[in-house]
């Protein structure tokens, strides 16, 4: 996906292949030190994984925000780059997990990256359900952040997107041109006649 965006980007030409070539290499990087490493491989990527989406998501909002005018996908480009918002934070909660010695959740309750996402999510919207706390303090910290991205994300981007949106243009009517009694009966020269 993010290569995808990274063709389609408005960058000048040289910036997508030398950021497309750094995905490739560093995802090359990465997979290799999570197999061959512990913990750390594990946490390398996921901080990649943290660090493509971020990526992603610039890129999306960079386009939605070139468009001259808002269309219908520039507000299904906003709402993808919000669920990805999501997910990265998803990952980056799933990188603290293994950079810290404590568990990542209060309670012991299990860390997967199932529970990552539902966290993420629930946070991102603010709903925070609270079956599942981050148990430690840099884990609430960015907890915060992500709340309040997703809250920032929404009053701004996706409201101004969708109260600008005017929808498809009407169809010309048959012909090409107007009816001339367009104002119907009962306007300024039906009146004159009188």
């Amino acid at each position: 996906m993010l290569l995808e965006a990274l063709r389609t980007s408005p960058l000048p030409s040289r910036w997508p292949i030398v950021l497309g070539a750094a995905t490739i290499i560093g995802s090359a990087v990465t997979f290799w030190t999570s197999v061959s490493g512990g913990m750390a491989g594990k946490a390398a990527a996921d901080l990649w994984k943290t660090l493509l989406l971020l990526m992603a998501v610039v890129m999306v909002v960079r386009r939605v925000l070139a468009q001259p005018e808002i269309t219908i996908q520039s507000i299904y480009g906003a709402l993808s780059a919000y669920l990805i918002t999501g997910l990265m934070f998803a990952s980056g909660y799933a990188a603290m997990e293994h950079l810290e010695r404590s568990d990542f959740f209060a309670n012991n309750q299990p860390a997967n990256s199932q529970t990552f996402q539902y966290f993420s999510f629930t946070t991102l919207t603010t709903l925070g359900y609270g079956d599942f706390t981050a148990a430690e303090s840099s884990g609430r910290s960015i907890a915060v952040l992500e709340a309040l991205t997703g809250q920032v994300f929404l009053a701004t981007l996706v409201a101004r997107l969708v109260s600008a949106y005017r929808g498809p243009a009407p169809p010309a009517p048959p012909g090409g041109q107007l009816p001339e009694d367009v104002d119907g009966p009962g306007d300024d020269e039906d009146r004159d006649d009188q």
